[in-house]
């Protein structure tokens, strides 16, 4: 990729056996999206940490920190912005808590086998399934709009760092 200055984001996948929970975006960047919770990472917090406070703030989920495990380093740029999105994706099967609607999210449990993919973000069908059965992603997606991918490389890798 370019040497665009990069920003880090998270995302968390809520998995509960054969159960997946997504929130509908209701404002934002990715508004009328199904999609997992998360977002930038704030100033003097790990990653991991902005994974757990965005997740509580836009579904009402606890988690801990050890619950949260990684599977997928994800970086997205856009035609026409500067900024590369390095999106640090994480799955969590054990939490407290009940999913409440929240001011920017809509939680809804899906079937694994019947995700909304038609209504998620475009790249999301190329490697979700292999986090789901299990793998761990590295990848690329460059969109020519927010609809669009120009570009992609997505590779399951044994480990992430």
């Amino acid at each position: 990729m370019s040497c665009r200055p990069r920003k880090q984001y998270t995302l968390v996948l809520i998995r509960e056996t054969n159960k997946l929970l997504l929130g509908y975006k209701k404002r934002g960047f990715g508004e009328g999206r199904w999609n997992g919770f998360g977002g930038k990472v704030e100033a003097g917090e790990t990653i991991t940490e902005g994974a757990v406070r965005e997740l509580k703030e836009e579904s009402g989920i606890n988690v801990t920190e050890e619950s949260v495990h990684k599977v997928a380093d994800l970086e997205f740029t856009f035609d026409g912005q500067d900024i590369l999105m390095h999106v640090h994706v994480f799955l969590v099967q054990s939490f407290t808590g009940t999913p409440v609607e929240t001011e920017e999210m809509r939680p809804q449990w899906f079937p694994v086998d019947k995700l909304p993919y038609s209504l998620m973000w475009p790249d999301d069908s190329l490697w979700v399934p292999v986090v789901l059965r299990g793998g761990k992603v590295r990848g690329t997606v460059h969109f020519q709009d927010h609809d669009n991918i120009h570009s992609h490389h997505i590779e399951e890798v044994d480990t992430l760092a």
